[in-house]
């Protein structure tokens, strides 16, 4: 997605031993055997015997907060168990946790081992980072994302995070979290779904904060409510986000998974796409991210459920998924590594078991059964929920090799199920002209040359798949005058013109992507927001359908569809339904409609900060306004959605490729 300012980091790291407060609070055990239901109450109570606060700042200017607690062992332990009940092995099944009133008895020890683990220690680190900053109205606008991560031993049920900002700060939008800011102190408390943490799990926040000003160290804090015992294994190490409070519903039945085929695949043809007999197809799909941030499935999976958030995209309309990864996963992958998934595992219990990449192909499979195509992007090289904000394909120790055999194994893993039918081969490469790295597209070689290095990248996807599209995104600068300025060369911005990242496809006209043989698999993707994003110069004043086709869309890319040049597919699009951005998606979606367009929106996430998405914070009730407003350029007949397979329809409310005139 399109980030245009420099990023900080600013990471407050607190560890609580023990007791969650100076006081820890009674807590009932209702423990099931299969003996017998027994109830033991305890009470506890902790004073700390010393505290550690400690401040130090990284070489890369990041801030760490560091505040450590050691406590005295209990004071008293009071335990209810019946003669019987207390020569009975006891085997904890089930727990919940409730506040009550302690009534004093003896203890054994049978009934302490299993009522130790209540008084447990615990450690949480919290990471808050400032992830995207952009200007608006004279403002500073910036986007923080939170991580509360559990490296005890027990399940912490309840936290709150606290940090002191600048007197005039406005939360302008939130997710995954109960938000509120008064007096520069910002509070975050969890959700239903998010509640607890789990061992080795974490939850993840966000808001968008107007003027946030300088953030306060000192009076920086997260705390922890209550400790819950835990009843069940953190299976596989996939993470496990369980919600508090009411239980999820049941999950979604999955649907029965058809073989995979080869009849799917699609074809350039002029700046059409077809299928193998020649019909054109229109591609309105959505984006859904998180394999590129280190949540190693989809962002959301710790309060939706997958089987049937997959349906529900197929039942709205999007016949392709854009699945943006990072290289270093791929990588992970291929090297027989397989780095946790974090998701519910209440709510997604079908997944407790499998690894990362079994997750995935559990994804195609559904994605399949609903009768969904998908798209490989590659969006970052390290796994980094910033990652994006990187410049090119080998930041974070990763090489170019990495990247085109990332490729590779992809699209030979994948090679027999059209269900993955496109490669997005490298989302928004940029840079501007005094920046390094700094990303050109010319005739040459060199390493830097986005065009030369796309080139190489479709092969070595075509080399092992050669059915599967490709998509070439532009850059963000290109020279003015290409005779002076050719190599790129210059610092000075004044010799430039600018883009989106992404954006700017206007060395197509001079150095267009040659592959070969290959050709008809180049589809050229353009990435295009609105002044909610960045105010660009051609937003400025009472801007037009025209003045935008004038002043950026048919110089930086448009042309390649007027001129007959290739297909085009907008490869992310969107944002808020408020003005000013509201203006500029109508305009947009015109230009979609009236030309029939090819195009993945962003995005299916709530979690994306400077657009919003088509679902809210639960994952799983849908924006109706924004859908609607969508809905107008997804590809319909008759009342039913068109999908992109021939045998299977797309959801509930779709038909074929081969139903369709």
């Amino acid at each position: 997605m399109k980030r245009l300012s420099a990023i900080l980091f600013l990471i407050f790291t607190l560890s609580i031993f023990t007791g969650c407060a100076k006081e820890a609070p009674r807590i009932d055990l209702d423990i099931e055997t299969s003996v017998l239901s027994t109830t033991i109450t305890q009470y506890t109570e902790t004073e700390y015997e010393s505290e550690t606060t400690t401040y130090t700042e990284t070489e890369f200017g990041d801030i760490e907060i560091t505040y450590t607690a050691t406590v005295s062992e209990e004071e008293e332990e009071e335990l209810i168990l019946s003669e019987t009940e207390a020569t009975t092995a006891l085997k904890p099944q089930t727990t919940t946790a409730t506040t009550t009133t302690a009534k004093p008895a003896a203890a054994t020890a049978a009934s302490t081992a299993a009522t130790t683990a209540a008084i447990a220690a615990v450690d949480l680190k919290l990471t808050f980072s400032n992830t995207n900053s952009w200007e608006e109205g004279g403002k500073t606008v910036t986007q923080f994302d939170g991580v509360i991560e559990n490296n005890g031993s027990k399940t912490v049920s309840g936290w709150t995070v606290k940090l002191v900002m600048g007197k005039n700060a406005e939360i302008i939008n939130s997710w995954s979290a109960d938000f509120t800011l008064s007096g520069g102190l910002l509070t975050a408390t969890p959700v239903s779904y998010n509640t607890d943490i789990a061992p080795s799990s974490e939850v993840t926040f966000g808001v968008i904060i107007k003027d946030p000003g300088e953030i306060d160290k000192n009076g920086s804090s997260v705390t922890a409510g209550s400790v819950v015992n835990n009843t069940a294994s953190n299976n596989n190490n996939n993470n496990s986000n369980n919600g508090g409070g009411t239980p999820p519903p049941p999950p979604a039945a999955a649907k029965d998974v058809p073989p995979p085929s080869t009849d799917d695949w699609l074809y350039v043809d002029g700046t059409k796409i077809t299928d193998k007999n020649g019909k054109e197809v229109w591609i309105t799909g959505v984006n859904w991210f998180g394999y590129n941030t280190g949540t190693n499935t989809f962002d959301g999976l710790w309060a939706a459920d997958l089987n049937g958030s997959i349906a529900s995209i197929a039942d709205h309309g999007f016949n392709l998924l854009r699945i943006p990864f990072s290289v270093e996963l791929i990588k992970n992958w291929s090297q027989g590594s397989y780095p946790n998934a974090n998701f519910n595992q209440a709510t997604n219990s079908y997944l407790v078991g499998m690894n990362s990449l079994e997750i995935f192909d559990y994804v195609v499979g559904q994605c399949r059964a609903n009768g969904i195509k998908i798209m490989i992007d590659i969006h970052s090289a390290a796994t980094d929920s910033m990652g994006h904000m990187d410049a090119d394909w080998i930041a974070g120790g990763l090489t170019e090799k990495d990247f085109t055999d990332a490729l590779a194994w992809m699209a030979d893993r994948y090679k027999n199920d059209d269900t993955i039918i496109a490669y997005d081969l490298k989302n928004e490469p940029h840079g501007k002209p005094n920046e390094n790295p700094r990303i050109k597209w010319d005739g040459s070689s060199d390493a830097d040359n986005w065009r030369y290095v796309a080139e190489k990248a479709a092969k070595a996807v075509l080399n092992k798949n050669p059915n599967v599209l490709v998509m070439v995104e532009g850059i963000e600068i290109y020279p003015k005058d290409t005779k002076i300025n050719g190599d790129f060369s210059s610092t000075n911005s004044g010799d430039y013109h600018f883009g989106w990242w992404g954006g700017n496809l206007r060395g197509v006209a001079d150095h267009p992507v040659d592959l070969g043989r290959f050709q008809n698999k180049l589809v050229y993707s353009p990435h295009d927001y609105g002044p909610a994003v960045y105010a660009q110069p051609w937003f400025s004043g009472n801007y037009t359908y025209q003045s935008l086709m004038n002043d950026y869309w048919r110089d930086s890319w448009f042309y390649i569809h007027e001129d007959g040049i290739a297909p085009l597919l907008i490869g992310e699009w969107g944002g808020f339904m408020t003005e000013p951005n509201l203006k500029w998606m109508t305009l947009m979606r015109r230009l979609i409609k009236e030309n029939r367009l090819h195009h993945t929106f962003w995005c299916f996430n709530a979690n994306s900060g400077d657009t919003g998405g088509l679902v809210k914070d639960d994952f799983t009730t849908w924006d109706t306004e924004k859908y609607n407003f969508v809905k107008d350029v997804l590809w319909q007949q008759n009342g039913k959605f068109v999908g992109l397979d021939h045998k299977i329809p797309l959801g509930e409310n779709g038909i074929t490729l081969s139903d369709a005139s």
